[in-house]
């Protein structure tokens, strides 16, 4: 039976939060349930005001089930949800609200130049007696438009760092309890790609706030030469008249103990006054080294999003996106090979199209498999590390004559069964990934069922001839 449910939409609406709460991890419900606010009861249906439309696109793909049955609960079978979602009118930017019902890489240019001494640039053409506290200063954004989000492709390795940034640049800057918001992963993964769509997308909803990237060797650059030519105030006075500010790859300032002061008291001017503040690194603030106390601890006040590598699917799609933004065309079966081979980072992914790209346009050579197998070998190094599981069940799904699709099947065929323990063989060889990922990846088994793949494989190995010569073929199909 559902609770008696309460005349007041807030009360009503903290139950719901209540339990939704006790269902979800609490990043999770910090992000997308906290900044939610009741606005009426009304016919059985409550009424709730989302932060911005990407909160929406979240709930409506995440976590309908769970509202849902946090709705019945309060007010039975027959109660509603309706969503007050906040939408940029395209003509003059300014918040509109409409009700809908609950039932949606790149290698990056060098920024245009910002001068060591930020002050004198951006106060060019105005009066040297400007006085500290009248915002009159024209701050060069340092963005890049292309890099921009139509033109960065969603994943599961990136989709909440990607809708938690669609929901800062949507809202006022500041206003959400996304900031700061830190950015974290391996290189070459689009951390500095979503931080430029962040900002250009900031830029586009709200023309007349400062937005402002910058890397921290140009952050540190410019600290230092303020000191040099006794500004230090004009580069203070600078970065306090930011609204939103961008700062990338931060671990290099590890170890620069003053130019962190300095980063510490903009930090906190900033934070005081409600300005956004988006920050990149290589790792999360809870493994970053070489940093002063006061200033780890601000950095894990922050929303922390981790980009992870990018699965088979959306290599595939990001390939495609970058060849069709360059007016490329690649057969299909060498665009999945790339993606099947190059698995580090997006980056290097970027590398190997383009110089397929460049080899085939120098020795009019055609765009073939077998073009793209011989860059591969000289682009990237053929190292364990290099092939994913991906990779692995697709020689063995062409090897046996069956689909990749069928191999992640839980049939228990000997038709199927063997090449399914063959990839769990060969990915235990040739991946760093935990048995328990690699069982998950091939019909949904757990680690104890992979070791015991392993073991039967490595004995009929030893044993069977056909089975000795298959696996050395597959070897060799493997490292070509």
């Amino acid at each position: 039976m559902p609770n008696q449910p309460s005349t007041d939409h807030r009360a009503l609406w903290q139950n719901c939060l209540s339990f939704i709460k006790d269902n979800i991890s609490d990043n999770t419900y910090q992000m997308w349930f906290a900044p939610i606010k009741s606005v009426s009861l009304k016919d059985n249906c409550l009424t709730v005001a989302l932060p911005s439309h990407a909160c929406f696109e979240w709930l409506e793909k995440s976590a309908q089930k769970l509202i849902r049955t946090a709705i019945r609960k309060q007010l039975g079978a027959n109660g509603r949800l309706k969503y007050q979602v906040p939408v940029a009118e395209p003509e003059n930017k300014r918040p509109i609200t409409v009700t809908l019902p609950s039932n949606p890489v790149v290698n990056v240019p060098n920024p245009p130049r910002m001068p060591r001494n930020p002050y004198e640039a951006a106060n060019e053409g105005l009066n040297p007696d400007l006085l500290p506290g009248i915002k009159a200063l024209n701050i060069p954004s340092n963005l890049v438009d292309s890099l921009n989000f139509d033109n960065y492709v969603e994943g599961e390795c990136n989709q909440f760092a990607r809708l938690a940034g669609k929901a800062i640049a949507q809202s006022t800057p500041g206003s959400t309890p996304y900031n700061p918001f830190f950015i974290f992963s391996d290189t070459g993964l689009g951390k500095t790609h979503l931080a430029h769509a962040i900002g250009l997308e900031i830029k586009a909803n709200f023309p007349d706030k400062v937005v402002l990237y910058v890397s921290s060797d140009l952050f540190m650059q410019q600290f230092l030469e303020s000191i040099r030519s006794n500004n230090h105030n004009d580069f203070i006075y600078f970065y306090q008249n930011v609204d939103v500010l961008i700062i990338d790859d931060i671990q290099f300032l590890a170890g620069k103990d003053k130019t962190q002061e300095a980063f510490f008291h903009i930090f906190n001017y900033l934070q005081q006054r409600k300005k956004q503040i988006i920050i990149t690194a290589d790792n999360s603030p809870a493994e970053i080294t070489g940093f002063e106390a006061r200033v780890l601890a601000r950095l894990k006040w922050s929303l922390v999003a981790e980009l992870t590598p990018p699965d088979l699917e959306t290599r595939i799609a990001i390939l495609n996106k970058k060849l069709e933004n360059n007016g490329i065309d690649f057969p299909q079966e060498v665009t999945e090979y790339l993606a099947l081979r190059v698995t580090a980072n997006v980056r290097e992914l970027e590398g190997a199209m383009i110089a397929i790209l460049a080899q085939a346009s120098i020795n009019h050579k055609e765009i073939t498999i077998d073009l793209a197998k011989e860059m591969i070998d000289k682009y990237v190094k053929s190292t364990a590390r290099e092939i994913s599981i991906e990779y692995i069940q697709k020689i063995v799904a062409d090897y046996f004559n069956i689909a990749v699709e069928t191999i992640n099947t839980s049939t228990r065929r000997r038709e199927v069964a063997q090449p399914r323990q063959i990839c769990m063989y060969f990915a235990k060889k040739y991946t760093k990934l935990p048995l328990s990922t690699i069982g998950k990846n091939c019909g949904n088994k757990d680690h104890a069922t992979v070791l015991h793949a392993c073991r039967v494989i490595a004995d009929l190995y030893e044993t069977d001839k056909k089975m000795h010569a298959d696996i050395d073929e597959i070897d060799k199909k493997m490292k070509l």
